[in-house]
């Protein structure tokens, strides 16, 4: 049975989606602030976090970013009351998968758990699709309704990467780390350079589109 934490500091939403998501199949735990989460973190395995931002001791943003730091890539759904764009920024740049604005549709956010889990698993098996288009990590291949390529290493993982999280935003040194190296001797312009290619080799995509964000990065959005 797959495992939920919820971190959040009202109790009574945090038993709200507790109980939604028992329902749902789903083992759940709850606690109170982001340090609560590393430390239960510390001692078992979650496949999945849903995280409040405005927390006492640890913030969500803060928690989010020290499991990323430290290579933990378990999905997150940051739910927040925090509605204004630079909010949003922020929650995807610190590494979460996907966000919600209070009042939160218990349903959707169901929906939403549901999606996650399945990316994440998806990952795990070295696969990813989004639409009608399949890459596969193994063999660098990318399957379209119009047949299939094998890329370049680089281009492929910057589009893989991306891929696995739809619509959440990569900055450009982000991107250089995890596909380049930190200790790459290139610049974030190779980035550029490399996305310039990508949307070129998929101009004429119908199941998603490279999206720059002006001063920030790149995402890939599903149509």
């Amino acid at each position: 049975m797959l495992k939920i934490l919820i971190a959040e500091d009202d109790l009574e939403l945090r038993q709200l989606f507790r109980h939604v998501l028992i329902k749902n199949g789903y083992l759940v735990t709850g606690v109170g602030n982001g340090q609560e989460a590393l430390d239960t973190l510390d001692s078992e395995y979650f496949d999945l976090i849903i995280s409040d931002i405005m927390m006492p001791v640890m913030d969500g943003y803060t928690l989010v970013r020290l499991l990323r730091e430290e290579n933990i890539n378990t999905p997150v759904l940051m739910i927040t009351a925090k509605d204004a764009f630079d909010d949003m920024r922020l929650g995807f740049l610190s590494g979460t998968d996907d966000y919600m604005v209070k009042p939160v549709n218990v349903n959707e956010m169901v929906l939403r758990v549901g999606a996650l889990l399945r990316r994440a698993q998806m990952i795990n098996e070295r696969r990813q699709v989004i639409g009608d288009t399949v890459l596969n990590c193994d063999s660098l291949t990318v399957t379209t309704a119009c047949g299939s390529m094998i890329l370049p290493q680089k281009e492929f993982m910057l589009l893989y990467k991306m891929v696995c999280f739809p619509g959440r935003i990569f900055t450009r040194q982000q991107l250089m780390d995890e596909i380049w190296g930190y200790d790459s001797g290139s610049d974030t312009h190779t980035v550029d350079v490399h996305i310039g290619r990508l949307r070129d080799r998929f101009r004429d995509s119908s199941d998603f589109r490279i999206v720059t964000m002006r001063g920030v990065g790149y995402k890939v959005v599903k149509l």
